[in-house]
Formats: C-alpha cells, sequence, structure tokens
C-alpha cells in the first residue's frame, strides 16, 4: 500500500456535510484506507465571482493505481451533484489526487504530484497539518517551506 494525499473542496450546498460525506465514501472504499484528516479551512475561492470554500486533506494508503484513484475522486465528485462546468467554478465537491508518495506521474487525464500544490495556500496548509517535512517530489522541499514561501493572505 502507498501513502496519498486527497484535496478536498466544496462551496456549494452543504460545504462541511459533503466533505465528511466524501470522507466516509473514502472509509467504505475497498483497497483504501483512510489515515488522517486536516482541519477544515474556509478559504477564498480562485476562478469567477463564488461562495467561500472549505478545504481540507486526506492521507490514504491504498493500493489503487493513479488513474483508479483518478477514477474514485471523479465518481465521489459526481455522487455529490458534480457537474463539469466553468474552470474553476463553483463546485458542492472537488477531490483532487494532489501527491501518491514520492510518486511523478503525467497522463492526458492526470498529473502527480498535483501542479498547483506550491503556489495554494489552500492546499498547503492542510497538507502540512497532516505532513510538513514531507518532501515534494519534484521540488524536493519540505511542504513547510513551500509553505512559508507564500505570500500571507
Amino acid at each position: 500500500m502507498r501513502r496519498a494525499w486527497i484535496g478536498l473542496g466544496a462551496n456549494l450546498g452543504e460545504r462541511r456535510r459533503t466533505l465528511e460525506t466524501a470522507i466516509t465514501w473514502m472509509r467504505a472504499t475497498p483497497n483504501l484506507e483512510v489515515e488522517a484528516v486536516s482541519r477544515v479551512r474556509e478559504t477564498p475561492p480562485m476562478g469567477p465571482p463564488q461562495p467561500a470554500y472549505l478545504n481540507a486533506v486526506v492521507r490514504i494508503r491504498t493500493t489503487l493505481a493513479p488513474l483508479e484513484l483518478l477514477e474514485m475522486t471523479q465518481g465521489f465528485e459526481r455522487a455529490a451533484g458534480r457537474v463539469k462546468g466553468e474552470r474553476w467554478g463553483p463546485r458542492p465537491l472537488d477531490l483532487d489526487i494532489l501527491l501518491l508518495e514520492d510518486l511523478q506521474y503525467h497522463s492526458p487525464t492526470l498529473t502527480i504530484p498535483h501542479p498547483g500544490i506550491a503556489s495554494r495556500r489552500f492546499v498547503l496548509e492542510p497538507l502540512c497539518d497532516l505532513n510538513p517535512a514531507f518532501r515534494h517530489p519534484v521540488l524536493d522541499r519540505p511542504l513547510s517551506d513551500l509553505l512559508e514561501a507564500l505570500p500571507v493572505c
């Protein structure tokens, strides 16, 4: 089994309940074990004007391959009512595969590590709740250093 970190976000509907439901779905998924959940934070949105997000990160252990993990997260998003829409637009649930141990993976539909990690406070803060010393596989810097390098909002 390998460790993976999944980012969770929601800015439509019952945001906290939606995040809790996604975590419950993960706990019930075969070949996946939820190890830890970060603190939930309310954060401003990226992109067009829209409601604030609730964001968190879940650390899991899994035997799922990267594209199987992507299929799982997208299935959860659809089950929560997400439909494809405007880039960075509002959504009831957004799940991103942030890291899969030190794996570097690229396909037409998935890049691991997630390319936005180093520039997004709403991702780095909850990642640092769980593993501040973890080294970004491409940048070879601890997550805590990446967070410290971001401007304070």
